[in-house]
């Protein structure tokens, strides 16, 4: 599901959590729709408490706490990249898939008699039992580790992780991703969950070489809770949401790449027709404003530091963005349905060919190349050009989330270490292809080209359904089985965005205002937006939506960001 518009949520900024997964997954929209009210949650019964909040276990601001080092960031590629990564964030790229793994944990993390908890989001279908699931059974015996799961569908997960954060009795292993906005999670965290800066922080992480090849910026879009380290990150690229297009259909109509936005408008308009429209969206996406928004030259939702405090939505060029998205609704350049539609949907309209283009999370391409079957030559854009400003892009947080551990005695937080360490080997490893892939021959065969393409059962058994990807992940990587001209596109398309990349300096600070106020907040936003946008308010009505959101909270969110931000700076 496109994340795009929860403008101060916390989100991974990348859009579908699920990205990351092998090409040849079901989508997350199509097992989304197999998944009932009540979801999937396994062998947890000791989470299903009365709701209360967490006691805070003191302050949770970097203000006035000394701050633990980073861990130390040891990249750690074991095979060669075809295409390389960039220092600022162009990621490595593989036409094809190693043909020698490499090795990269030099022991078993577990003894075999050790068992650990987990709780994490899914976005696939209730696992079978592990006494029946074979991958489920060889990552568990790679490990040393019997893993007890339970996976709450993203429907749930709000109210699951409430009953967590109020019980006594904890998982070994929370993954607190997905984008939510959880009330008093820092509290909590503190409170509950192991300091892992002894473990972690500075050379202390080079124990764990793969937990060392995270890159710097997920542990600081993770952030830090009174100066401390608690999380460990499930990182994802820099690159946010991204335009995916019908190259073939866009072409036609004019369309080249970092066109001024008055030629894209045009050529938008002669790409659609009463059956046909260049711009999907959905109900739940406020038209992907923070797209549009930045392409105009407003901040990354917050620009912090200097004694200020700059938000997007009171710019001048928000605004100007608004005007955009308008027009672009009046030429009916936009699906007439987008205020009613559902991501499902809009993605099936997309694969169709009924609109030519959506905005959705940069690491849906797997899921997107997928899902149009060849019909056409899928592309990302770059921004249009805005006159008077210089072109720039959105920047994720850089992480999905990230995962704390329950407090324990420093061997049990040391094996589970170990845990994570083997599901963070890097990509061209043994340990990566049976964490993603599963058994060769049971879950996946190779083509001709060496790729892994799932089975039937390797769809049924795979890590989306037991989201060992939850736990801990190795930083991503481009590559496509069966797509090395998609990948070329892609790494192509990063190379000219990321020099454009502007951060959001809300990540990884901690604010107690937004943790009991950010969804209402973020409501105000998108509700406003939408309303504009869909021609039910004017342009000129947006001052008082965005004074509304200022007196509800929003100017005091400001101080309160700049305030931590200056103290982590």
């Amino acid at each position: 599901m496109p994340r795009s518009t929860a403008p101060a949520s916390g989100t991974p900024e990348s859009g579908t959590p699920e990205s990351g997964t092998p090409a040849h997954a079901l989508s997350r929209r199509t097992l989304l729709r197999s998944l009932g009210a009540g979801g999937a949650a396994l062998a947890a019964p000791a989470l299903l408490s009365a709701c209360s909040t967490a006691s805070s276990g003191g302050s949770v601001s970097n203000s006035g706490a000394k701050a633990a080092p980073w861990p130390t960031y040891l990249p750690r590629t074991i095979v060669t990249p075809d295409l390389a990564p960039t220092a600022d964030g162009v990621q490595a790229g593989y036409l094809s898939y190693p043909s020698k793994l490499v090795k990269a944990v030099d022991r078993r993390p577990g003894s075999g008699k050790d068992k650990i908890r987990v709780i994490t989001i899914t976005y696939g279908t209730p696992p079978k039992p592990v006494g029946r699931n074979r991958f489920w059974q060889a990552v568990q015996k790679a490990l040393g580790v019997e893993v007890e799961f339970t996976v709450v569908p993203e429907a749930d997960f709000q109210a699951k992780m409430a009953t967590v954060f109020a019980g006594g009795d904890l998982p070994d292993v929370i993954s607190l991703g997905g984008g939510f906005v959880l009330p008093r999670e820092a509290e909590f965290v503190k409170a509950k969950c192991a300091d892992l800066t002894e473990f972690l922080s500075g050379d202390a992480v080079k124990a764990y070489p793969n937990l060392a090849g995270i890159p710097t910026y997920a542990w600081q879009g993770v952030g830090r809770i009174a100066g401390r380290i608690h999380g460990i990150p499930l990182e994802r690229p820099k690159t946010s949401d991204a335009l995916f297009l019908d190259q073939e259909a866009f072409r036609r109509a004019g369309f080249h790449q970092g066109m001024p936005k008055a030629e894209f408008a045009a050529m938008a308009k002669r790409a659609s027709d009463s059956r046909h429209w260049a711009i999907g969206a959905y109900s739940g996406s406020a038209f992907s404003y923070p797209v549009h928004a930045v392409w105009h030259g407003t901040a990354n939702e917050w620009r912090l530091g200097g004694g200020k405090a700059v938000d997007m939505w009171g710019a001048p060029e928000f605004k100007e963005a608004l005007d955009f998205m308008s027009g672009l609704r009046r030429d009916g350049s936009y699906n007439p349905d987008a205020t009613s539609l559902s991501d499902v949907d809009m993605m099936t309209q997309f694969y169709n060919g009924t609109i030519k283009s959506m905005i959705d999370g940069f690491l849906a391409y797997p899921t997107n190349y997928q899902g149009i079957k060849g019909a056409f030559t899928l592309d990302l854009a770059q921004p249009y050009a805005v006159p008077g400003h210089r072109p720039q892009y959105q920047a994720t947080r850089g992480a999905f989330g990230y995962v704390v551990l329950k407090q324990a005695p420093k061997e049990r937080i040391e094996m589970i270490l170990r845990v994570l360490d083997f599901l963070a080997a890097p990509f061209g490893s043994e340990e990566y292809e049976l964490s993603h892939y599963g058994v060769e021959g049971v879950h996946f065969t190779r083509n001709k080209n060496n790729d892994p393409i799932a089975t039937e059962l390797g769809l049924v058994e795979s890590n989306t359904n037991v989201p060992f990807k939850y736990v801990c992940d190795a930083p991503q990587v481009l590559y496509q089985p069966g797509g090395p001209e998609l990948v070329k596109r892609i790494h192509d398309w990063q190379r000219t965005v990321v020099p454009m990349l502007v951060t959001n300096d809300r990540w990884g600070l901690q604010s107690d205002l937004f943790s009991r106020k950010g969804a209402s907040l973020n409501q105000i936003l998108a509700d406003g937006v939408t309303a504009v946008v869909a021609g039910r308010k004017k342009v000129s009505d947006w001052d008082a939506v965005y004074k509304r959101w200022q007196n509800e909270g929003g100017s005091r969110l400001a101080d309160e960001l700049l305030k931590e931000y200056e103290a982590a700076h």
